[in-house]
């Protein structure tokens, strides 16, 4: 399959370049070229997402079976793209976000959910659920019952640029006492982005389309599971200490926010670790063990370094700070 991954250098993106080329596809990229060099085998086409008469430059006279689109932020830019390929490509794949879905989320909610609205010609990138719905927009206007969108949950595993695995396994490297954030059978839904690029690019090359909720099976991993796991695939000599929902919240500590446990303006959010994902294990996804993930996550680390944090991915300070930390772990 000849596939087109408009991004293809981060978390996501660089997962699906390194599936497709796993699986033998021919592989092209199109971005600023700017992060890191393509990968062996790509063929890179550089241009600026923004600048719709540059990407066009770069696409002219070229045509595909499939195209996949990571790109996050003003939905003017998915919708200019998205017509401009719409003769040479039969398949859009939108990586999309369940935060295209009204908050609060109801329990178990499926892919008919309440959407929030969004604007396929907005070139506003500030909310992060609108613009996502604005590039769902776009791209169904264009492509139709041609267009994939994989509404992800929370997205693991390699290569990862949010800071939710990245930042525990560093925490847990510098051991002691480790405040964890109770309760420890607290379910956790989350999908490794290889897997996800595994099933898109299934449904690009059998022509799947349609909206789906792209994330692991509700209740299959605890946040206790994870974290455990996290220290048996290092070896790291680090104690968690869970402490009780109730002492975080009274002492205005958020740690959890970064795998939905908890928010500031929401203590025990709802929908956010339970959807309900029958239609795309119906359509073919499978899952990898947590401890694959972990162990592979782990590996990058060590290979590459931290990575440089998405502009958009809230702090770790939002969740903890050292002080904080202290403060709670002297009353356990």
């Amino acid at each position: 399959m000849k596939v087109l991954i408009l991004g293809g250098t981060h978390h996501v993106g660089r997962a699906i370049v390194e599936t497709a080329l796993e699986r033998g596809d021919e592989v092209t990229t199109l971005n600023r070229g700017l992060s890191r060099p393509p990968a062996p085998g790509v063929q890179a086409l550089v241009a600026d997402r923004t600048h719709t008469p540059a990407v066009a430059a770069a696409l002219a006279g070229r045509e595909w079976d499939a195209v996949i689109d990571t790109w996050a932020w003003a939905p003017r830019v998915v919708r200019d793209s998205s017509r401009l390929l719409s003769g040479r490509s039969a398949h859009y794949g939108y990586v999309s976000s369940r935060g295209v879905h009204r908050w609060p989320w109801p329990p178990n909610a499926d892919e008919s959910a309440p959407l929030v609205d969004g604007d396929p010609a907005s070139d506003d990138s500030s909310d992060y659920a609108a613009a996502k719905r604005g590039g769902e927009v776009a791209v169904i206007e264009t492509y139709g019952e041609r267009a994939l969108l994989a509404r992800a949950g929370m997205i693991l595993g390699p290569y990862e640029d949010v800071g939710r695995v990245p930042w525990w396994l560093r925490r847990l490297e510098r051991g002691g006492r480790v405040l964890a954030p109770g309760p420890a059978d607290a379910p956790l839904q989350y999908i490794d982005a290889r897997d996800m690029a595994a099933w898109m690019l299934n449904c690009a090359e059998h022509g799947l389309s349609g909206a789906y909720t792209v994330t692991g099976q509700p209740g299959a991993v605890t946040i206790g599971q994870l974290l455990e796991t996290a220290l048996e695939v290092t070896g790291f000599d680090a104690e968690l200490v869970w402490a009780p929902d109730e002492l975080l919240r009274r002492e205005g500590v958020w740690l959890g926010m970064e795998f939905g446990l908890r928010y500031p303006h929401d203590p025990a959010p709802t929908g956010v670790n339970d959807a309900d994902v029958d239609a795309v294990f119906a359509a073919g996804l499978t899952t990898r063990p947590l401890r694959d993930t972990l162990a592979d996550t782990w590996a990058w680390l060590r290979a590459e370094g931290d990575p440089v944090p998405r502009p958009d991915a809230p702090s770790p300070d939002t969740w903890l700070d050292l002080a904080a930390e202290r403060r709670v772990l002297d009353q356990l």
